[in-house]
Formats: structure tokens, sequence, C-alpha cells
């Protein structure tokens, strides 16, 4: 992305040169920056297809999230008593906070500040400098590795653009670790940390979900209120206050209304989901991805160009399809259950199992068969038919990923980049008659759990968060089992910029011995 500026307004960020990027390249990260109609199915069993030696069928269970985070509110102070407690919730509500518990399980670069840079940017390079003697710099790793602590862990969370992550343990603490240059891990500090550190600020709350943006963090409580901290030079802290200077320890965001169940972040913006189903957005605008029909784009002297950020949520108001005529149609009744956030784009489901698209167009990440940006949240139609309603939604950097109330998973945009786009979604046909349980979405890479197996595949380069091996294969194009998890229950999977965090069942002796034979992190 264009390097960006502050100017004398308070809400609006300024880029030299009224040109700019070509509009496909936004989305082309290095972490220097982060720094097809499907045919209908019946419902008749389908033989499960072999995936590299492909794993037996596994216990049925419920759809669990990968990427996209759910979750409540927090805060350094005490929750105000306009936040609505979740104890008058329904059980439905509450449902979305339950976490599977297990141990920690990671693969990838853990070279946190250098991931994905050919060199260290001059802001990077003190911070890298303090945080070189804890083991930030260590090589990657290429198979899945077991994190050395005794500590049960409910939730784990990162993103397509971070090479930082939260992981949430069974009493509701918030632990960060990874990239620190934009103070996105809460600490109070730039200094990047190699192994999980409890988040102090926020000790008192019981954290049930968080996000991970490029340089910034939201964290989620069980009232239903939301911290940040990291980068703020668009906004996307989401306190009512835009600055160049980073939030190094968490700060609630500016939302004084219900309380809030889902939260996603993307490279410079946030989103963030009531307990009603009411979508709100904050930070750049830049590409149409706060959904407010606005590119947020003006000019100032020297013919450059500004944007006008959001510094405060603000409500999405207008949903909309397009008919085959061309025109476009207000869509009534959406109330938003899910929500996900790639660099410039996002995708949503409402409770009628629509889903939809808006942002950056390129790639054909929206999934409406066209490059061009949208600029409010539109109807994907491919997901309109009978027993073909979204369930849930995740994104890439240049891509998106559904699935469908029939458990089936469908792909859109371009992780590779040579080839043509997939323009609308498609089905993931190696994935038939897999009991889909987890799904997330790295930079380029997409690791699933299936049954009992962990799936992953993803174009060269990669980082190990495919998780193959040492002397394996380091990337494919086509889905393929990672064999040295076999035998052991992953429960959900997270992916950021170049790695995987994992949750494996620890519930007795016979999980604990597997788990135990994992090479130890750090």
């Amino acid at each position: 992305m264009p390097k960006t500026k502050k100017t004398a307004g308070s809400s609006s960020t300024s880029k030299g040169g009224a040109r700019g990027k070509k509009k496909s390249d936004p989305d082309v990260i290095t972490a220097d920056d982060v720094t097809s109609d499907s045919d209908d199915y019946s419902d008749t069993e389908v033989k499960k297809p072999r995936i590299d030696g492909g794993g037996g069928p596994g216990d049925d269970v419920d759809h669990e999230n990968g990427s996209s985070a759910n979750g409540t509110k927090t805060d350094n102070t005490k929750d105000s008593s306009s936040a609505l407690s979740l104890e008058t919730a329904s059980d439905e509500t509450k449902a979305l906070f339950a976490g599977d518990a297990g141990r920690l399980v990671i693969c990838g670069g853990i070279n946190w500040d250098l991931i994905g840079r050919k060199e260290l940017p001059k802001a990077a390079k003190n911070a890298a400098a303090a945080s070189a003697s804890s083991g930030s710099g260590k090589d990657n790793l290429w198979g899945p590795h077991v994190w050395d602590s005794d500590i049960r862990i409910r939730e784990i969370v990162s993103s397509c653009c971070a090479c930082h992550s939260v992981i949430i343990t069974t009493d509701g603490k918030a632990l960060t670790c990874g990239r620190n240059d934009k103070g996105q891990l809460g600490l109070g500090d730039l200094v990047t940390r190699a192994t999980p550190e409890v988040v102090k600020a926020l000790e008192g709350h019981n954290i049930v979900s968080a996000a991970c943006g490029k340089g910034h963090t939201l964290f989620l409580t069980d009232k239903g209120t939301v911290y940040t901290a990291g980068d703020n030079k668009m906004g996307q802290i989401g306190n009512g206050s835009q600055s160049p200077n980073p939030v190094l320890t968490p700060v609630r965001v500016n939302h004084g209304g219900k309380p809030i169940v889902r939260v996603a972040a993307g490279g410079e913006f946030s989103l963030i989901v009531d307990a009603f189903g009411g979508l709100y957005s904050f930070g750049s605008p830049e590409y149409g991805q706060l959904g407010h029909n606005s590119e947020g784009k003006y000019f100032t002297t020297g013919n450059k160009i500004a944007y006008h950020c959001e510094t405060s949520p603000r409500r999405v108001v207008l949903f909309i399809e397009k008919t085959r005529e061309g025109h476009t149609v207000p869509v009534e009744d959406v109330s938003v259950v899910e929500v996900a956030a790639g660099i410039n784009h996002a995708l949503c489901v409402d409770s009628k199992k629509r889903c939809f698209s808006w942002g950056f167009g390129g790639y054909g990440r929206l999934g409406h068969s066209e490059t061009k940006n949208e600029l409010m949240p539109r109807n994907v139609k491919n997901f309109d038919y009978a027993k073909k309603g979204a369930k849930k939604v995740w994104c890439g950097s240049t891509s998106s990923l559904a699935l469908d109330e029939s458990g089936l998973l469908y792909f859109w945009g371009q992780t590779k980049m040579t080839g043509e786009a997939t323009m609308y979604p498609k089905l993931i046909q190696d994935l038939c008659g897999w009991n889909i349980r987890s799904v997330a979405h790295a930079n380029k890479s997409i690791v699933v759990i299936a049954d009992n197996s962990v799936i992953s595949w993803g174009p060269a380069p990669t980082y190990g968060e495919l998780g193959y091996g040492e002397n394996k294969s380091k990337s494919s194009t086509t889905p393929q089992e990672v064999k040295l998890l076999a035998g052991i229950h992953v429960k959900k999977v997270s992916c950021g910029y170049g790695h995987t965090l994992m949750i494996a069942r620890a519930d007795n002796p016979d999980d604990e011995e597997k788990i135990n034979k994992l090479p130890k992190w750090p």
C-alpha cells in the first residue's frame, strides 16, 4: 500500500501524488505492507475423496470459526452501564463465546520482524534490535511445534495481513506475540515478542475474542466491549482520534450502543457487529471497505489525494444487490451474524444466510464476476439458492472463502500471481464429502480442519504455514494432508501472514502423549 502522511485535518490522511499506484496493486503486498457456479448436490452421502493419502471419517463436529473472530467487549476501566450485559442475552448469543480448550500448536515464519521483508524498514530496526535477544530471529518452523507451556487456550486469532497473534486462555486472559513495530501487541512498548505474553492492561477482563489487522489489534470482552491497540494513522483504533503515533496499550472503542459480538480487522480498517446484527466500520475508506458508499477521497493543495477516515464506529446502513438488468436495489432486513476482513475488502453473512462483499475488487475477490470496487455491501448471488446459503466466510489478501449450509467450501479470487483469477465462488472439489470444522486463510495459503485431518495448500513462497515438514515440499497448488499431525485431533485453526496457529485437543493422557511427541516451541 502507498505510504501515507497526516494532513492538518484530524480525520483526513493524504497521499503524495494524485496518480498513486495502479488499481491492481494495493493488496499484492509483501509483509513490508503488513507490515464457478457449482452443480447442485443431493442429500445423498458423498464418498470422500483421498487427499494425499486422506484420513478416514471423523466425528461429526459443529463447524467452528477460523480466523474471523467472534466475541464481546473490553475496558481498562469498568464496563459502563450502557453496555448491555450478556447475562441477559439469549442462549444463542451466549453460545458465541464458547471456546474449545486445548494446547497451542504453531508452524510457519517466526522471524516476526523480517517475515516477508527483504530488509527491515527504518521504523522497525530499533524494535528489532531490542527484541533480538528474545529469539524472534529464529528460522521458520516448517513443521508443527507445540508450545512448551501448560497453559490451556480456548481461542487463537491472527489474519492474512498480520505478523502477530492473540492467544486467549481458558480463564479469559489475552496473550500476544509477534511483530510489534506499531504497538499492536498492546504491551505498552514497541518490542517484538517471540513468545506469547499476557496483556496486563486487560487483566480483570474476560477476553472472549480478538481480531488482528496489519498493525492494530481488537480485543473483545464478555461484556460486549471492544478494546484496541496499535497503529492509528487511519483511525482504525476507533477511539475518536487519528494520529501517526501508535496506541501502545488497549483503549476502549468509542461505541456506546448495544454489546458487540463479532470483530474483524483489515489492513487499516476495523469491523464490529453488535448483538442485534448491526454492522459498524472505522478506519481507512480508500477502496470502499468501510461500506459507506464512499472512498472518502478528496484533493488537497499540491494535487495530493487525501481521505476522510472514520475515527469512531459508523453504522453500515445500506446493503445492495444487482438485478440481471444491472439495476442496483437495496436488500432489506439484514442482520449480520458473521464478518471477515482482508487487506482492503470485507465479507459478511446475515441471518438469512446471504453473503455480502465490498471494498477492493481486484482479482475477483468480491465474487461478482468483475473487478470493480464495491462501496457498499453487495449480495453475492451464488449463495441465493436452496441449501447453498452461506454459513461462514474468510478473507485472504487477494481471495475469499465461504462455507455453505451443506458444508461445501467455495473459493474466489486469486492466490497465485500467474494464471487467471476465479471471478465468482467456485466449489473446492477436493474437499467434497469432508466434514469441514475450521478454516483459515493466510496471505496466500489455506488451512482446513476436516474430519480428523489437517489439510493445507498454497503457492510459493511460503514460510512453513502449510506444516509439511523440514525436508518436505514447501508449497502445494492442491490440498494435501499434513501428515505430521496424524493422530492429533485439531479443534481450530487460525492463520497469520505466514504462520499457522492450531488448538489441539488435550482432554486425556492419550491426547497429551501424541501432542508431546511434537517438537517444542520455542
